[in-house]
């Protein structure tokens, strides 16, 4: 399965980043984690249901000095996958 998610809040300069990528490396999950430029954290990714089920817990809850207002959250196709390699940061702003 591969979800994009779009956590909304005060989520960057908390280390979120960091956070989703510990937390999804540690499910065995694929994909990536990046700042976007209207101040929101995208993620996508790739793996098991229920590993999938704790990484959404784990971006409602987010990192100690983040505050989570919304995680809007999308079914993709699993052809989105097919390039998706061990869960990394992307982007350096």
């Amino acid at each position: 399965m591969v979800l994009h998610f779009l956590v909304k809040g005060r989520v960057q300069g908390v280390g979120f980043r960091w956070f989703v990528q510990r937390e999804a490396s540690e499910l065995d999950l694929r994909g990536w984690v990046r700042n976007t430029e209207d101040g929101d954290v995208e993620v996508v990714a790739a793996g098991d249901v229920d590993d999938l089920a704790e990484l959404r817990a784990s971006l409602r809850r987010g990192p100690r000095g983040s505050r989570v207002d919304h995680v809007i959250e999308h079914y993709l196709d699993e052809s989105e996958a097919a390039d998706l390699k061990s869960f990394r940061i992307e982007g350096a702003w």
